[in-house]
């Protein structure tokens, strides 16, 4: 079983190689807060990123600051993304089917309660 820790690292990915596969151009401190990470802890993940293959670095030519860089999906990137999102749709769904049970049985307890209120007037 993959830790919740590991989960949430996947989750993290998905959504910076999503974001990044639109708007290459993003900044990390514009990319932290889409993703609701610390912009230190958004430096990681793109190193991460970058060391696995995933994404590459490259001036971002329409910035009059040279330093800003578009951070480019490469072809391994694609392909991952592709796999990462079957992976996050199934966690999802499963999450999804979890809670729906749970608000079903929430639902009954609370139908329940109300019977046996208005039952003993």
């Amino acid at each position: 079983m993959t830790s919740k820790r590991a989960k949430l690292q996947e989750d993290t990915h998905f959504r910076v190689i999503r974001l990044l596969q639109e708007n290459p151009e993003m900044s990390q401190r514009e990319l932290a807060a889409a993703v609701g990470v610390s912009v230190g802890g958004m430096h990681y993940v793109l190193n991460a990123l970058i060391d696995k293959g995933l994404v590459k670095l490259g001036n971002f030519t329409a910035a009059e600051d040279k330093r800003r860089y578009a951070y480019v999906l490469t072809p391994k990137g694609v392909s991952e993304k592709a796999a990462i999102t079957r992976r996050f749709l199934i966690r999802k769904i499963e999450e999804y089917e979890a809670l729906k049970a749970e608000i079903e049985v929430l639902t009954s307890e609370i139908d329940g309660d109300t019977e046996k209120l208005c039952g003993e007037r």
